[in-house]
């Protein structure tokens, strides 16, 4: 698969990555009672979630510091962020969560946020097949 150079536009898309993912890391492993209390989402589910959160939003961020990344390491966030919205939508629709009405859209909008990042490194890797 080889390597590809980390273009602005890439960088951007790690940046933001790994900011809403740290952000978001930090409230679920900070708060995930009050979180699950307002959601009616499951505290253990929701620590676990933001503990995974926490070392990804680090290694994002060190990608988007690196000049040149191996195509592959790109391709497992793109199967990885589109698992985890597959998933965020999977867990009500299956019975193994009951979220309230406000645990729907937290499910719903983090589920579509990491569908757009995984399409973010999608394009990136269009656009670097193209230059390449």
């Amino acid at each position: 698969m080889g390597t590809l150079l980390n273009s602005p536009f890439l960088r951007t898309a790690l940046a933001a990555d790994a900011m809403a993912s740290g952000a978001m890391g930090v409230a679920l492993a900070l708060a995930p009672g009050a979180i699950g209390m307002i959601t009616n989402l499951p505290a253990k589910l929701l620590l676990g979630a933001g503990l995974f959160l926490l070392p990804y939003a680090v290694a994002v961020a060190w990608m988007a510091t690196r000049a040149v990344l191996p195509r592959a390491m790109l391709w497992v966030l793109v199967a990885g962020n589109l698992l985890w919205a597959l998933e965020s939508a999977a867990l009500p629709l299956l019975g193994f969560v009951a979220p309230n009405g406000l645990g729907i859209a937290f499910l719903a909008v983090q589920a579509a946020a990491v569908a757009v990042f995984a399409e973010l490194y999608i394009v990136a890797l269009r656009r670097a097949g193209r230059v390449a």
